[in-house]
């Protein structure tokens, strides 16, 4: 025989708060049925929530009175576990842990005073002295006795207290090189840091060279991302034993591809050509037509890569790399310029009141519309195809055609040879003359910085490089500020 539960009775019903009748399954209003309604649990006491009961013999735990902030506006310390009596989850009396900590204090006094730090003063504790304080650890010490045996947990980044013993820790091998940015990470071959990933910056963004009375700067600039222009100084002795003094400045046509490694590469092979061609008594300026040829030569050799040496990278420039050249050779008595595309050499007498001039002519479209008298040159300028080059260094050249020229100057003079980075901001001979420093001929590194710095705080938008090569000469009388020969 089954037995049915006996259901609580209800004073009203769930479903329409109608008292039921005694007795009722279901209600008598709405239907719902009494029965589902769930048992009452059984009873149980409230238990109140206290303090275990003291030892015999011993007083009852009293909580400490929390620290309320000063008008230091001082943080109130944090209470620890340490301040009361009781046991740890392995049963050991919390102030014998308090005692070990004391101890490894103790035993290390100079790393407790280097690295570790009160929070702030502990209450103290009912019937007895202030404990002492825990120190905070923020680093994983390497020695024994360290964070495996004080619990503390090692952080990804270094304790700052410490940056100077780990960056020593980081620093690389003879030879390698320090990131910028954390001064401690070590750079890879793809010239990032190992340990901030912060890009470098190129060898090339920005670049000074001083040799004897010839110096060069280049820099990137402020809108490119990379600086495309290279140059290259040097001197070496004609057969006489007189001096010759060399300078080579090549720009990089940015729609081609790696203009860069162009512009390097006709540099140094320009500069290569002179210093061997000019002390077998070469004249100055064959020698510098065929410098250009091996400038050229250099520049159409980049251009034969293997077949599929480009397939990694779908996005690169298929066309034949290429650039511009413009170089000054100052031998005895004579200037000798030479020149392929639009950058430029400028001549500034040491007198200022005397002229200037420019020694070359851009082989480009406005040069053109001026030439044949299409449009006067500032009408050609102000065109938006002025620079667009007829002449360049590459593979994919219509025709070589090296300009070289040779001058012999009256009067002592600065020859400026420079890209359009720095010309597009002083155009014409006067205004280029007004923005090379008075002091340039004795201090040609500070002047060629002072160059680069003109054409920055005009906008910067292009790569900008400069050579200065002062020409000293006795007076020879009036004249103009130079004769071509």
């Amino acid at each position: 025989m089954s037995q049915s539960h006996q259901q609580p009775a209800l004073s009203k019903c769930p479903g329409c708060d109608e008292p039921p009748a005694a007795g009722d399954l279901f209600c008598g209003a709405c239907g719902y049925d009494l029965s589902a309604v769930p048992a009452r649990p059984g009873d149980r006491p409230t238990m109140a929530i206290t303090a275990p009961p003291a030892a015999s013999g011993s007083e009852a735990v009293r909580w400490p009175a929390a620290s309320e902030t000063d008008s230091s506006d001082v943080p109130a310390p944090v209470h620890r576990p340490s301040d009361l009596p009781g046991t740890d989850s392995g049963g050991r009396p919390l102030a014998d842990q308090d005692q070990e900590q004391q101890r490894e204090q103790a035993q290390e006094p100079s790393a407790a005073a280097g690295q570790g730090a009160p929070v702030g003063p502990g209450p103290e504790p009912v019937g007895g002295p202030e404990p002492s304080a825990v120190p905070v650890r923020h680093d994983d010490r390497a020695e024994p006795g360290g964070a495996e045996h004080s619990g503390d947990f090692a952080l990804a980044a270094p304790d700052p207290r410490t940056a100077e013993r780990t960056a020593a820790a980081a620093a690389p091998a003879a030879g390698g090189k320090v990131c910028v940015a954390c001064r401690s990470g070590r750079v890879d071959p793809d010239g990032y840091c190992e340990n901030c990933g912060h890009a470098q910056p190129r060898e090339r963004d920005h670049m000074e060279q001083e040799l004897g009375s010839v110096a060069a700067v280049s820099d990137r600039g402020l809108r490119h991302h990379r600086n495309e222009d290279s140059f290259a100084v040097s001197s070496t002795a004609l057969p006489d034993g007189s001096p010759a003094v060399v300078a080579i400045v090549c720009d990089g046509v940015s729609s081609a591809s790696r203009p860069d490694e162009a512009s390097a590469a006709a540099a140094n092979a320009a500069n290569e050509s002179l210093l061997a061609s000019l002390p077998r008594g070469t004249h100055p300026q064959q020698a510098m037509h065929e410098a250009i040829v091996a400038a050229s030569e250099a520049v159409n050799a980049l251009a034969q890569e293997p077949a599929g040496a480009m397939e990694h990278d779908a996005h690169r420039h298929q066309n034949a790399p290429a650039c511009t050249l413009v170089g000054a050779v100052m031998a005895g008595e004579l200037l000798i310029v030479g020149w392929v595309g639009d950058s430029r050499v400028y001549w500034v007498p040491e007198d200022r009141s005397r002229p200037t001039a420019r020694l070359t002519e851009d082989d480009s479209w406005a040069a053109q519309m001026v030439a044949a008298g299409l449009m006067n040159e500032a009408e050609a300028y102000a065109d938006e195809r002025a620079h667009a080059i007829t002449g360049w260094l590459g593979a994919d050249a219509y025709e070589l055609e090296p300009h070289t020229a040779a001058f012999k100057p009256d009067r002592p003079g600065l020859v400026v040879v420079c890209t359009d980075g720095l010309w597009n901001y002083a155009e014409s001979a006067e205004e280029m003359a007004a923005a090379v420093p008075a002091d340039a001929q004795e201090n040609p590194l500070r002047g060629a910085q002072a160059l680069v710095g003109h054409a920055l705080d005009g906008g910067g938008h292009d790569n900008v490089t400069v050579a200065l090569l002062p020409f000293a000469v006795r007076p020879q009388g009036a004249g103009s500020a130079c004769e071509t020969v």
